[in-house]
């Protein structure tokens, strides 16, 4: 990057707090949200509102892109395209099918821009504190060129080679996150039935061998029975699953370990607490042991 400056669609979870993260290391961002309370909140951070992802497109010469659905990607993409601006560097950062990236990756590059795909390991309280890993694929040259963005936000980059690699990590990465956000919880309420005190848990278990980054970020929300502040939703969630699943079939792939929480997702689905962190799964947990025993 030649100066300090960069453009982000998407300003929710995630792409909130990596707005919050760049202005705090000295870039001047430019936003887009369609929710305009989003907007909001990241313009008192300083981040200066655009009126769409197409003049965000025409501010900025590098673009972070953090969606929540491939239709947003789709209409993104799109915005971009249309702007008439120069070529651009678009970094997209979420987690979407091969298809739908390598769809953006197409109508980009013929309209003169450049694509990476770079699916962030991490939740929303981790971006808070810069405690993500980026998985970037793509163009060497161009990751390079957004490496001090990057830096600004992220504890880790990998460059991960060809297009499309990215997102095959990060499935990898995903894979293990809903096992062990399932194993954390299961292990809690087990703690809970034999009268243990599930902080006390936290603190004898987590620096051991059974110890998790999900027991670590999520364990204190399960201990207490707290979930309403997401930092990643079970609606959203599902989505991921449902593509690291087909991606699994795709490649002729068991994932039996995976398979075994999905049930558990989607009774916290049912359940009402789809707008819940993930670690609303402890509560399906509490719900299925047995009373008094």
């Amino acid at each position: 990057m030649t100066d300090r400056s960069i453009g982000l669609i998407g300003l929710g979870i995630m792409g909130g707090a990596i707005a919050a993260n760049l202005r705090q290391a000295g870039f001047h961002v430019t936003g887009y949200d369609t929710d305009a309370g989003r907007c909001r909140e990241a313009a008192a951070l300083g981040v200066e509102i655009a009126d769409g992802a197409g003049a965000v497109a025409r501010a900025s010469r590098y673009i972070l892109v953090s969606l929540p659905t491939e239709k947003a990607l789709d209409a993104t993409v799109k915005a971009i395209a249309a702007a008439g601006a120069p070529q651009r560097l678009v970094a997209e950062l979420s987690t979407f099918t091969l298809e739908g990236k390598q769809r953006a990756h197409e109508a980009l590059r013929a309209g003169g821009h450049t694509l990476l795909d770079c699916p962030l390991s991490g939740t929303g309280a981790q971006a808070k504190v810069k405690d993500l890993v980026v998985f970037a694929s793509g163009d060497t040259a161009a990751i390079q060129s957004l490496r001090p963005a990057f830096d600004g936000f992220a504890r880790e980059i990998h460059d991960l080679g060809a297009f499309g690699n990215g997102s095959k990590m990060k499935y990898v990465a995903n894979l293990l996150v809903a096992i062990h956000n399932v194993a954390a919880a299961e292990a809690l309420v087990l703690a809970t039935k034999a009268g243990l005190d599930p902080q006390l848990v936290l603190k004898a278990v987590g620096g051991g061998a059974g110890g998790s980054r999900m027991l670590q970020v999520r364990g204190p929300m399960m201990a207490a029975r707290h979930y309403e502040e997401p930092t990643m939703r079970v609606a959203t969630w599902q989505k991921d699953l449902d593509i690291i699943s087909a991606y699994a079939r795709s490649v002729g792939c068991p994932i039996p370990l995976m398979a075994a929480t999905l049930p558990i997702y989607a009774a916290a689905l049912a359940q009402g607490h789809g707008e819940h962190d993930t670690a609303a799964v402890h509560a399906v947990l509490e719900k299925m042991a047995t009373p008094g025993a």
